[in-house]
């Protein structure tokens, strides 16, 4: 009778984990559309992304990595009026992460933390309104993605003030990068040398836009 008892508790036990895992599931998913709704609506309005902004393919691109990664720690640097990290913060979205995004100018911040709100992605941003050259050394991490594209003569410098903090595995992402000799249809040829000679470091570059180098985090 005891063992009836139990094997009766155990089952009980197991069926409402099961009911209370599908009932989360069914919530999650729920969000998630309302989310994907949301974003998608917003971007469909949108007539163009300009000052400084990234195209739509380099933003699918950073989507397509977050969720391929299942990353959950990103930071930005250069948010512009918040293309990009619409993109990245609609990937973490599903993911469960969060994105820091730093830029500089007022007014592009300022547009950019109004965006992230109409798309309805607020609560996966941390916009800071400061000068990355400084914040990105304080910054403690770690991070698992990380997408540059702000002044592009300090990229070298943001890549190695971030590189510690970095995750084996994650990804470093870098926008405007072409290939080709200096003033011969290539774009920062000297970091793109420098980031592919790191034999820790596996770097792609895809062109189909404005140009992004992949390079994921292999070993410390």
């Amino acid at each position: 009778m005891k063992k009836t008892m139990r094997f009766g508790l155990v089952v009980l036990f197991l069926v409402s984990i099961t009911l209370f895992s599908l009932e989360l599931g069914a919530q999650t998913l729920k969000a998630t559309s309302e989310i994907d709704k949301k974003v998608e609506k917003f971007l469909a309005e949108q007539s163009g992304w300009y000052d400084m902004n990234v195209p739509s393919q380099d933003g699918k691109l950073l989507y397509d990595l977050v969720i391929k990664g299942n990353y959950k720690s990103a930071l930005e640097i250069g948010t512009s009026t918040g293309h990009s990290g619409i993109y990245i913060a609609w990937a973490l979205s599903k993911t469960g992460g969060k994105l820091i995004t730093i830029d500089i100018d007022k007014g592009r911040h300022k547009t950019a933390v109004e965006n992230f709100k109409k798309a309805g992605l607020s609560d996966y941003i941390d916009a800071r309104l400061a000068d990355a050259h400084s914040l990105v050394k304080e910054l403690e991490g770690p991070f698992d993605f990380v997408f540059s594209d702000a002044d592009k003569g300090w990229y070298k410098n943001y890549f190695n003030d971030v590189d510690p903090k970095l995750t084996v595995g994650g990804c470093f992402t870098t926008h405007n990068i072409r290939e080709g000799s200096s003033g011969r249809g290539g774009w920062n040829q000297e970091y793109l040398v420098y980031v592919r000679s790191l034999e820790n470091y596996e770097s792609t570059l895809n062109s189909d836009g404005g140009g992004v180098l992949i390079s994921y985090k292999r070993a410390e």
